[in-house]
């Protein structure tokens, strides 16, 4: 990581020390960002001094920017290669077609999932409706709407219980847990969203374990106990609050977000 930042980041003309006078405006490093921006798309972190033979407890960094990027195929790859149990946990819930279509394809093959969001106030972007109304603070309930619709197209699955959402919520504290959980394998530690911007344009790492011999289970047991301790299983969609719900400076600005048909745009940048 550190020969990364040295060599990849600090060495391009597009960075610049923020603690010096008169830094560069963004405009006039528009051409060295994109050149950054392409060189960062094939850059990884060298690893070779640490291979180990198959079989046996590894961690691998992963890096990715940018469409169709190593760190988005893996996520795929692991949703896919779920065999019995499938744990996700993500802020945002705004999930990408091809992470939803894996999920899909692994409860068609009878994989248990759990998903772990935020609820809409222990959200990094929560106004309570008592403070002045900000656009930023629609964020939450655009993400709840993007939760309450997958619940309702997966209400058969949650009532069998092989599906399960659940909303995280500890007192005014914001939940920002990011991971993957599969089977009693692999653990990816992660600041990937799991949303679109996180899989087309933001650069994201990765901390891909791998726990043949299950040498990592008791901690591993441990973490998700901590993690499931504050949440609360939607057990249907109707749970979920809608627009007539929300505050009415929340809802007059999402009603109005629909009718000039930018929410799905909203979905693909945020």
């Amino acid at each position: 990581m550190q020969h990364l930042v040295e060599h990849g980041l600090v060495a391009s003309k597009a960075v610049h020390r923020l603690d010096l006078p008169n830094p560069p405006t963004t405009r006039s490093l528009r051409n060295d960002i994109g050149d950054l921006r392409s060189r960062l798309k094939h850059a990884a972190y060298d690893t070779t001094a640490g291979q180990l033979p198959n079989g046996h407890l590894s961690v691998s960094p992963l890096l990715g920017v940018g469409k169709n990027n190593p760190l988005s195929r893996v996520i795929l790859e692991l949703i896919a290669s779920a065999q019995q149990q499938l744990t996700i946990c993500t802020p945002y819930f705004n999930l990408p077609l091809p992470v939803t279509r894996e999920i899909n394809r692994a409860l068609a093959r009878g994989v248990k999932i759990d998903i772990v969001v935020g609820d809409k106030t222990a959200n990094d972007f929560y106004i309570p409706p008592t403070e002045p109304f900000k656009v930023i603070a629609a964020l939450p309930y655009l993400y709840e709407i993007s939760l309450r619709r997958f619940a309702k197209r997966h209400q058969p699955m949650i009532n069998s219980g092989q599906l399960n959402l659940h909303l995280w919520r500890d007192g005014d504290n914001t939940y920002h847990v990011k991971g993957m959980w599969v089977d009693e394998r692999y653990t990816l530690l992660t600041g990937n969203n799991l949303n679109p911007r996180a899989f087309r344009l933001d650069l994201e790492n990765g901390l891909l374990i791998d726990d043949p011999q299950g040498q990592w289970l008791a901690p591993r047991r441990t973490e998700l106990a901590q993690i499931f301790q504050h949440v609360t299983r939607i057990e249907g969609y109707q749970q979920l609050q809608t627009l007539v719900d929300y505050p009415p400076a929340v809802g007059k600005f999402l009603r109005r977000v629909s009718r000039v048909r930018i929410e799905r745009l909203l979905y693909r940048i945020l």
